[in-house]
């Protein structure tokens, strides 16, 4: 009996890219030539990276475009030829470039919504403009990372505020600062621990931000006073900016599950991290991703 060969699992990832023209908001189409189609920006994962990093990586070469990421719309999966294809993609505040036709893009047209629906020439990524259009854009978005791996509390013989990330942390704490560049943040804080402030250090310097401490953060603080600490947190919620505040494993959790709308995370891991997207210091949708963990 001759075995039917499974077919190939194809990974690609891709982005609504938004910007504000005349008081509007717009969104970017692209007609291909190969297909002679009109299509949402997307493309295929290279070998070794995030559906995230390639996301952009796409936007950038597909409209030259320069992105802040902000909520993860969601996946779509259809048969093609050479298997079963998924795509994931975000919602991206344009913020430069300028646009070249190239041999796989030859057309970018700006839209509004609606109009971008009706010419997309493919149901799923009409039902990708759909999901964006439900959801309202973000005003600031706060990034909530818990501090990457940092041994054994046992093995530390001093003064735990001060036990630093291990040879693992470091590494996390690389892959986070390629990762959270591409939400583009303009303030870093940390709660006052080392392992904290150490997480996001490498962020700091790609950006050239400062890492501002506040005990606020901890899970101290936290655990005596959770509204002292969700009003630091929503005090960097201003209209325009993205935050990245780096915790610890009771803080962040409790934080995202009293302001997520019902969200319940049973657990945040080491180097793992939370977006929420905010809308008039209310939460609007919560992301997840353990993308750095390696």
């Amino acid at each position: 009996m001759a075995r039917h060969k499974p077919a190939a699992a194809i990974r690609a990832a891709g982005g609504i890219v938004w910007r504000v023209h005349s008081g509007s908001i717009e969104v970017a189409v692209v007609h291909r030539p190969k297909y002679d189609d009109w299509s949402l920006p997307k493309g295929k994962l290279e070998p070794g990276e995030t559906e995230l990093a390639a996301a952009v990586r796409e936007i950038g070469e597909e409209l030259g475009a320069r992105v802040a990421v902000s909520r993860r719309i969601g996946t779509v999966g259809y048969d093609v030829a050479e298997g079963h294809k998924t795509v994931t993609y975000w919602v991206m505040r344009h913020v430069g470039g300028e646009f070249t036709p190239n041999s796989e893009v030859d057309g970018l047209e700006w839209l509004r919504p609606k109009q971008a629906r009706e010419r997309l020439t493919y149901h799923v990524d009409r039902r990708i403009m759909s999901d964006f259009a439900a959801v309202p854009l973000p005003d600031s978005v706060i990034v909530l990372v818990r501090h990457a791996r940092a041994g054994k509390r046992s093995d530390w013989k001093g003064d735990d505020r001060q036990r630093p990330i291990d040879k693992v942390g470091r590494r996390q704490a690389g892959r986070l600062a390629d990762l959270l560049v591409h939400f583009a943040p303009e303030r870093i804080c940390s709660a006052d621990l080392v392992r904290c402030t150490q997480t996001v250090e490498l962020l700091g310097a790609a950006l050239g931000v400062p890492v501002l401490t506040d005990p606020a953060f901890s899970d101290e603080t936290f655990s005596r006073s959770p509204g002292t600490t969700e009003d630091a947190v929503l005090a960097l919620a201003k209209p325009g900016k993205v935050s990245v505040v780096c915790s610890q494993g009771v803080a962040i959790p409790g934080i995202v599950e009293r302001l997520g709308r019902g969200v319940v995370p049973v657990d945040t891991r080491k180097g793992a991290f939370w977006v929420l997207s905010i809308v008039d210091s209310n939460v609007v949708s919560t992301d997840y991703y353990e993308d750095a963990l390696g």
